[in-house]
């Protein structure tokens, strides 16, 4: 199967099973959700996902592993995450 997510970097089988369980298919699609959303979307799906692999979706989006992301960036992702997790309980 030629998976088009599976070509992104840091995306494996794993995490591109989630995607698509979620509606993601393609890098455009994962581009319409951004990181915080496809996250928030496998999450909600009841995947166990770890943060990684929202730094994964992130670094995904920029073509850079998700470790190279800087410490600000990946707070600044958390702090979107967090925003939209107490948007949703209001």
């Amino acid at each position: 199967m030629n998976d088009e997510l599976q070509h992104l970097k840091n995306l494996g089988k794993t995490s591109a099973q989630w995607l698509h369980a979620v509606g993601i298919h393609s890098a455009n699609d994962l581009r319409r959700y951004g990181a915080v959303g496809a996250y928030r979307a496998v999450r909600a799906r009841g995947f166990r996902a770890s943060k990684v692999l929202l730094y994964a979706i992130e670094g995904a989006l920029l073509d850079v592993h998700w470790s190279e992301l800087p410490p600000a960036h990946k707070a600044a992702l958390n702090g979107k995450l967090d925003a939209a997790q107490d948007h949703n309980k209001s």
